[in-house]
C-alpha cells in the first residue's frame, strides 16, 4: 500500500464563535520596512483571516512575519500575503490584533493534521526523542514519504559538511539526487567546498574521507580547490575544466536544481556562487521555503534553525491543505530539542549518525 497525504481537517467556520467574528483590521504600514503598532505575528499553522467576503486562508504562512491585504489580488489568488518587516512598503495595509481564537477577524487553526491518539495513561516512559528512541517505523514512514514526493512533492536536502566528509555518504546523497529525491539543496561554502574537494584531492580538509588519514600538506587542500573554482569563475566552468563532477555539487548541477549557498562570516575563499549578503541569501532561502512539501536537515544546526523558521507547516494548493513534513537528523539530540524550541514544531528528529543515516536511505530507496 502506497503512502497517502494526512487529510486536512478545517476549522467550522459556520459555527459561533467564527460565524459571528468580526472582519479583521488592517492599517497602513507608516514607512517602508515599519509596521504599525498591534500588528498581527503570523505563525507556521494555518491561518484564517475575516475579509468582507468571509474568511481567507494565508496560502504560505511562516513564523515571525505580517499578513498584508493585497487588495488587486488577481481572480483566484488569495488576497492575504505574508511578508517580512523589510519587505513591507509604506502604505501597505498590514492586518492589527493579538488574538487567535477569531476575536479579531483571525483564526490560528494548530489542530488541522493532529490524529486523536492516546494510551489512556497520564504518566508514560519516552516521550522525548534521543539517542535511545527506535526509529525504525519513522525511517519506514519516511521512505515511503520520499516516494511519495519524488514524483507529487518538492523535496529539499539542508545540509552542513559533514555529509561530504564521508565517501559513502557523499555517494548516498549525490545518487540521491541523480534519482530524482532532491529538488533542492541549501548549504553553505564550506559543504560545496569540501564536496569539490574530495572530487579533485579525495580528502575533505586534508583526510582522506575514506581511510581517514591527514595527507602531507592536505591542509592546503580545501584552499588549493577554492581559488581554482574562483579562477574558473563558477563551480559550473570548473567541474568542466577539471573533469570533476562525481559528487553533491556535480549531480546538482547535472539534473539543474537549485543549489543555494549562504554565506557566513567564518568563510574561507568563498566560491563565486556563495551568496555574501546575508538578506540576499534568506531571500534565496524563501523561495526555496514556499515551494518545499518534504524538508530534510542533515547536520547543520545553523541552517537547520535558519530554514525551520521559514517554514510552514502547511501548503495551500486552490482548496487542497497538504503537510509540510521537516526531518532533523543529527547525533546531537541538542540539535532536535533547539529546533522544537524555535517554533519547528512539525520538525521530526532522527539522532543518528548522519552518514549512517544517508547511506540507509540510499539502500532503502535506490539500492546498493
Amino acid at each position: 500500500m502506497g503512502f497517502t497525504l494526512p487529510r486536512y481537517r478545517p476549522p467550522d467556520l459556520t459555527v459561533p464563535p467564527l460565524h459571528g467574528a468580526p472582519a479583521a483590521r488592517f492599517e497602513a504600514a507608516p514607512a517602508d520596512g515599519v509596521v504599525p503598532e498591534g500588528f498581527h505575528s503570523t505563525s507556521n499553522y494555518p491561518e484564517y483571516v475575516k475579509l468582507e467576503g468571509g474568511w481567507a486562508l494565508c496560502p504560505a504562512g511562516r513564523m515571525d512575519c505580517v499578513t498584508v491585504l493585497d487588495s488587486a489580488a488577481a481572480n483566484g489568488r488569495s488576497p492575504l500575503r505574508v511578508a517580512e518587516f523589510r519587505n513591507v512598503k509604506k502604505g501597505d495595509p498590514v492586518l492589527l490584533g493579538r488574538s487567535e481564537d477569531g476575536s479579531e477577524g483571525i483564526y490560528v487553526h494548530d489542530g488541522g493534521f493532529v490524529a486523536a491518539e492516546s494510551s489512556g495513561d497520564k504518566f508514560q516512559f519516552k516521550t522525548r526523542i534521543t539517542r535511545e528512541t527506535p526509529f525504525s517505523r519513522d525511517y519506514d514512514q519516511l521512505y515511503e514519504l520520499l516516494r511519495h514526493e519524488r514524483e507529487h512533492g518538492f523535496i529539499t536536502l539542508v545540509m552542513g559538511p559533514a555529509v561530504a566528509f564521508d565517501r559513502d555518504s557523499r555517494d548516498a546523497v549525490a545518487s540521491l539526487i541523480s534519482h530524482g529525491f532532491c529538488h533542492a539543496v541549501l548549504a553553505g561554502n564550506a559543504l560545496a567546498t569540501h564536496d569539490l574537494e574530495a572530487d579533485m584531492f579525495g580528502t575533505a580538509l586534508g583526510q582522506d574521507i575514506y581511510t581517514k588519514r591527514n595527507v602531507p600538506a592536505g591542509h592546503y587542500h580545501h584552499l588549493e580547490l577554492l581559488n581554482r573554482v574562483r579562477r574558473c569563475g563558477s563551480m559550473d566552468a570548473a567541474v568542466r575544466e577539471y573533469g570533476l563532477g562525481g559528487g553533491i555539487v556535480g549531480a546538482c548541477l547535472e539534473r539543474r536544481i537549485p543549489l543555494v549557498l549562504a554565506g557566513s562570516i567564518r568563510d574561507d575563499g568563498p566560491l563565486p556562487e556563495v551568496i555574501g549578503d546575508a538578506y540576499r541569501g534568506q531571500d534565496a532561502m524563501r523561495e526555496i521555503a514556499v515551494r518545499t512539501t518534504t524538508a530534510i536537515a542533515l547536520a547543520t544546526q545553523l541552517h537547520s534553525i535558519a530554514f525551520g523558521n521559514m517554514l510552514p507547516s502547511y501548503r495551500a494548493e486552490g482548496d487542497a491543505v497538504r503537510p509540510v513534513y521537516f526531518y532533523i537528523v543529527d547525533i546531537s539530540e541538542f540539535a532536535v530539542d533547539k529546533l522544537a524550541n524555535r517554533g519547528s514544531f512539525q520538525a521530526m528528529g532522527i539522532s543518528t549518525n548522519v552518514q549512517d543515516f544517508c547511506v540507509n536511505l540510499r539502500r532503502a530507496l535506490i539500492g546498493p
